[in-house]
């Protein structure tokens, strides 16, 4: 088994398969980072290409479409015929696609198989996969990926996995500016923050992302499980599928301007539900009095790489 790029969510799913009992092959950019696992058990190689060779599995997870494609052309490059490339990344579905061809001309098999859920999930054992490819590629890696995470959902042949995926960032956006609007809302009229969100959580809007931002909004903390930044980046492949697709996204492109705007007031590297922060300071509420009483405690998760 090995596991290329070791980001958060790579240490993550690295630790899990460790704790499964899966002897384990790593490699990292930045090597310092597989030290950790190195002491758990795991074996580092000197590179991708080093790591594909010894191995008949391969899951990796990168950063963006540059990352994979170059990833992916080292990795076909000495993969055994028949291994299985497992990419668990959020890609565009033209990267995606060029890498799945790549890999049938090398005989390699490939399932994209993005992820929602962030570190926490994944070390608590709730991850979901969204997986498309072929259904016998899927079902002889199913055993790996139920190691990391419970849920695998099958939805089709090609690229649908990147679109589904896509399509879950593009709500969870929504979802964050919402709650930072109705947040402001409440807070401008003397409504306490702890009352809002407990009243929100338990409506019909309470969808699981409310409960899950809850305790982060209310102890004032910022420190990304996703950054602004980073959803800035999937709501641009968002888009740019809806263009390839002739079809029109408009709340989607709302959301890359509420997104840049964060981003350009100072917010790149918290985490994306600092959009309350950007709109709250933009509306004349930016002094932070001291956070409200806590609510019941929620698991700390969103469905985001």
């Amino acid at each position: 088994m090995g596991l290329i790029g070791l980001g958060n969510m790579g240490t993550a799913i690295a630790e899990r398969l460790l704790e499964a009992g899966y002897p384990l092959l790593v490699t990292n950019r930045t090597r310092g980072k597989s030290a950790a696992l190195e002491v758990r058990g795991a074996v580092v190689a000197s590179t991708p290409r080093d790591l594909a060779g010894q191995v008949d599995v391969i899951l990796t997870s990168l950063a963006d479409d540059d990352a994979l494609e170059a990833v992916a052309a080292d990795v076909v490059a000495s993969a055994r015929p028949r291994s299985v490339l497992v990419d668990v990344s959020t890609v565009s579905p033209g990267v995606s696609a060029r890498v799945g061809s790549l890999a049938g001309a090398a005989a390699v098999e490939y399932l994209r198989a993005p992820v929602s859920g962030n570190p926490a999930v994944v070390r608590a054992g709730n991850l979901t996969f969204i997986v498309s490819g072929a259904q016998e590629t899927l079902e002889r890696v199913e055993p790996v990926l139920r190691a990391i995470g419970p849920t695998v959902h099958h939805v089709g042949d090609g690229e649908q996995a990147r679109i589904v995926k896509l399509a879950i960032n593009s709500m969870i956006a929504g979802l964050a500016q919402l709650m930072a609007e109705a947040l402001v809302l409440g807070e401008s009229a003397g409504v306490s923050r702890a009352a809002l969100l407990d009243v929100m959580g338990s409506s019909a809007a309470g969808a699981p992302f409310v409960k899950y931002k809850t305790e982060p909004l209310l102890r004032d903390d910022f420190s990304a499980t996703f950054t602004t930044a980073l959803m800035e980046k999937d709501i641009d492949l968002v888009l740019d599928a809806a263009d390839e697709a002739g079809v029109a996204l408009p709340i989607a492109r709302e959301m890359k301007r509420h997104l840049r705007a964060a981003i350009e007031a100072g917010y790149a590297d918290d985490d994306f539900i600092a959009l309350f922060l950007h709109l709250r300071k933009a509306s004349g509420l930016d002094e932070v009095a001291a956070p409200p009483a806590s609510v019941s405690e929620q698991p700390e998760q969103e469905v985001v790489r």
